[in-house]
């Protein structure tokens, strides 16, 4: 199945105002009706908790509503109607969107993909015995460039079970594990995209299922170190990085948010292809970071989502 990756994510808030100034303090573009895009039109979307059009809620307190999932072509939208409409309900809108649950009751959507083709720069960098790549003093001369970001990256849900969520996602949908955390959950990545991972778990106890954090992917780790700046410049807590993760090898920058989870920056992440075998290794802060800055006890907020500044 030629699935590209999350196109959209749509959120039910209690602040609207207060998490579309985030978003657009993060980087993202306000395309209107509280839709909120990065440069290739891949999107976070903010409604009042109590819209009607919203799905149904978890029965938590996350305020994550739908993942839409984008899709290359009709072919794929017609295959995944016919496996998921095997075992379970999946309505299908005026525009060909499909609509159902994953197996942990995620509300879930798969579409033609909204997102356009970038052709972008990607960052340069001097290197001892290569020809320079960039002129001098870029850097100390570019503190106001534009840092938006340029691509829906990733999410990561909190899941009850992470067998029965990877074994939806993998025989299903035909998602690849590139690695794993023993006992803790894997990272997937779909056909049509070679990015290290799209889609984490996490094994938590049921009251946790959620939302963890979604992540868009920056130019590079400059342009992630100047966006993550500003942040701390307009007063948002920082919950971890900068540093270096070693599964993917993609830079990061995690922010508290006012939409009950957390949001990343993240750059330069591993491509693999079909040759890649997939590597398993137990859960802890030495697995999961090359380095960092700023460390955190706890993967997950607790008493409810977290402010957006502290």
């Amino acid at each position: 199945m030629r699935i590209i990756g999350p196109d959209e994510l749509v959120f039910g808030v209690d602040n609207i105002d207060a998490c579309a100034t985030f978003l657009a303090d993060y980087g993202l573009i306000d395309a209107g009706e509280g839709r909120f895009e990065a440069l290739d039109k891949t999107a976070v979307t903010v409604r009042d908790v109590n819209d009607a059009s919203l799905p149904a809620p978890l029965k938590t307190s996350s305020l994550l509503r739908l993942t839409i999932w984008g899709v290359e072509d009709q072919a794929t939208l017609d295959e995944i109607e016919a496996e998921l409409s095997k075992d379970r309900d999946v309505a299908k809108a005026e525009d060909g969107t499909l609509r159902t649950k994953d197996d942990a009751g995620f509300e879930i959507a798969f579409r033609i993909t909204k997102r356009i083709k970038l052709d972008l720069p990607a960052e340069l960098i001097n290197s001892p015995g290569a020809t320079p790549g960039r002129a001098p003093n870029v850097i100390g001369s570019n503190q106001d460039a534009e840092a938006r970001p340029r691509t829906l990256s990733h999410i990561v849900y909190f899941v009850p079970d992470i067998d029965v969520m990877a074994s939806f996602y993998t025989d299903r949908l035909g998602f690849v594990v590139t690695d794993k955390f023993t006992n803790t959950g894997p990272f997937l990545r779909p056909q049509a995209n070679d990015d290290h991972h799209v889609l984490f778990m996490i094994q938590t106890p049921p009251f946790m299922q959620g939302i963890e954090h979604l992540a868009f992917h920056m130019q590079g780790p400059t342009e992630l170190m100047l966006a993550g700046s500003r942040m701390v410049e307009k007063g948002y807590a920082s919950f971890w990085g900068p540093g270096r993760h070693k599964f993917g090898s993609n830079w990061f920058w995690y922010f508290n948010s006012p939409l009950g989870t957390h949001v990343e920056y993240d750059a330069d992440m591993d491509k693999h292809d079909g040759e890649w075998v997939e590597r398993e290794v137990p859960m802890s802060k030495e697995a999961a970071q090359l380095f960092l800055f700023e460390n955190v006890e706890k993967w997950a907020p607790t008493g409810g989502p977290p402010p957006g500044k502290g």
